[in-house]
């Protein structure tokens, strides 16, 4: 209201509360109140002196359709109706036909907003083209306050304290009174911020043991890594999130000793010998060169780096720790070549001495090109963050060194946003083995996932969504089924967590993880630069 005054507009408020229409007059509109039998569009239309009012702007919520109808009866030709709340939305054609009426729905702030790359990139629209952005929005309105065009006081109707928090939220349900309610913190706000909160105090840790500390607490480390951890022995120390929130919540449930927003501190805490890394693919690089040079030994989730001078570091780093007596352990969760159909594939390929042929295929499913894990800058794209699941697992079963790599993704095409999740790989062996993947997010969604097929000697094994082992050609071998389906999280969880306590190698050779690393990014960028 105050809004459309200061910039010098007529305002007709229309509502059933009488105490909500006092306040619009307050502020200069006039008024229609139609549950006293006042006729909404002939207020609409001698308000207009007949000739149909310029624009309404709906904030009701509501099922029925009438406000969206009423709007454009009261309209002139060509007006403007803006829907910022919520109504029902059977539009009567004729109306807006005749009227060549505009219709349209606000998106909560702005411009900007749900736009990634403008609220987590901090990329701003052209100041010329997108005059209003959701930034330039608030600037407007602080100004307004600042200079006292906009009033805010008299939309205050409750105030509590932070600690009765839970009241006011009560209240916005059972009052519909309620209009602006105000939390209020102590004047007096301490300088030294809690980033820290002990959830068990009466734990001891044994410190010849991996005690551990998480940095990450989303949906793959709360549902599947942090249970594989627990479930094979880890001691839980810390839970480091951004926020604050999951920290407890999931340190709670999952039996941590504390949470904290202070990732370093965690990191750096002489208790913690052993740091799992489960955030966004682009800060992996950093808090496992942190950890490194903090001497304690990490698990991090795909991909250990985005960019080839963030995988150049790490290994630096790495390499400069490795001579050290107690150097510390690096591992990267390929947790497929743990499955325990996949250990049997290797098994029965050891004793096969020939260059070995493989075929895997990845129905990856399609992922939004929006999504986080998509952008190069935050996720790295599907095939650094996804794909190099299969390249690791290919490496692991062929048992020889990459010396070569070549890809093809599908061409660009109208209508196709991504074409870098639909590519074939193939890859070459310094034994002369070879295989190719192919990473299809373009497939159906009851076919199966995940696919593993290799050709040696005459013989071939199939592995299916690693559920179903089928060998063909090898003496007292035919099969190996399982109940249920086993990508390997736990056997990758316990060799990591056996090898820090028995002091013994890190399940897979470092030298392996740097280099599946490189060879998952010179894929990357090869897709990205093909025409």
């Amino acid at each position: 209201m105050q809004l459309l005054r200061a910039q010098g507009c007529r305002v007709l408020a229309i509502d059933y509360d009488d105490a909500k229409l006092d306040l619009a007059k307050q502020f200069g509109a006039e008024i229609c109140n139609p549950g006293k039998g006042e006729d909404v569009v002939s207020a609409g239309m001698e308000f207009s002196r007949g000739k149909g009012v310029d624009g309404v702007i709906i904030t009701a919520s509501t099922k029925s359709n009438d406000p969206v109808t009423q709007a454009a009866l009261m309209s002139r030709k060509r007006g403007r109706i803006i829907l910022v709340g919520v109504t029902g939305l059977e539009l009567n054609r004729a109306d807006f036909y005749e009227k060549e009426l505009t219709f349209q729905v606000s998106c909560s702030y702005g411009p900007g907003r749900y736009d990634p790359d403008y609220e987590d990139n901090g990329n701003d629209y052209p100041y010329a083209f997108v005059r209003w952005t959701e930034q330039r929005n608030f600037e407007a309105i602080l100004d307004m306050m600042a200079s006292g065009q906009i009033d805010v006081k008299p939309l205050i109707s409750h105030r509590f304290k932070f600690e009765d928090a839970e009241q006011a939220y009560e209240l916005l349900t059972a009052d519909k009174s309620a209009l602006g309610i105000l939390l209020q913190y102590e004047s007096e706000v301490s300088s030294r911020h809690k980033k820290s909160i002990i959830l068990n105090k009466n734990v001891v840790f044994e410190g010849s043991k991996p005690v551990v500390g998480f940095v990450g607490a989303g949906n793959y480390a709360s549902r599947m890594l942090i249970p594989a951890f627990k479930t094979e022995g880890a001691q839980l120390h810390t839970i480091a999130t951004s926020g604050g929130i999951n920290g407890v919540t999931h340190g709670e449930k999952s039996g941590f000793a504390k949470t904290t927003t202070d990732t370093s501190a965690m990191i750096s805490d002489p208790e913690i010998n052993t740091v799992a890394i489960v955030t966004r693919h682009n800060s992996h690089a950093h808090f496992v060169s942190e950890a490194l040079n903090a001497g304690k030994n990490v698990f991090v989730e795909k991909p250990l780096a985005v960019t080839l001078d963030e995988l150049t570091s790490v290994e630096a780093i790495y390499n400069s720790k490795a001579s050290n007596e107690n150097a510390p352990k690096l591992m990267v969760g390929f947790n497929r070549r743990f499955s325990p159909q996949v250990q049997k594939m290797k098994e029965l390929l050891s004793s096969v001495k020939q260059p070995k042929s493989f075929m895997m295929t990845m129905n990856a499913g399609a992922i939004p090109a929006d999504h986080w894990t998509q952008d190069k800058e935050i996720g790295g794209g599907r095939i650094i963050g996804e794909a190099c699941h299969f390249i690791d697992l290919m490496r692991f079963l062929a048992g020889s060194e990459i010396t070569s790599v070549q890809c093809r993704r599908m061409g660009d095409v109208d209508g196709v946003d991504i074409t870098e999740d639909k590519a074939a790989i193939i890859l070459g062996f310094a034994d002369g083995s070879f295989g190719t993947i192919h990473y299809l997010a373009n497939g159906a969604a009851n076919f199966p996932k995940e696919r593993v097929e290799v050709f040696a000697a005459g013989r071939v094994l199939q592995l299916d969504n690693f559920r179903k082992l089928k060998a063909f050609g090898w003496p007292g071998f035919s099969k190996m089924n399982l109940w249920k389906q086993d990508k390997g999280q736990a056997g990758c969880a316990a060799a990591f967590l056996s090898a820090v306590e028995s002091g013994k190698e890190s399940p897979i050779p470092a030298h392996e993880l740097f280099e599946v690393a490189r060879v998952a990014i010179e894929i990357a960028e090869q897709l990205r630069n093909q025409q």
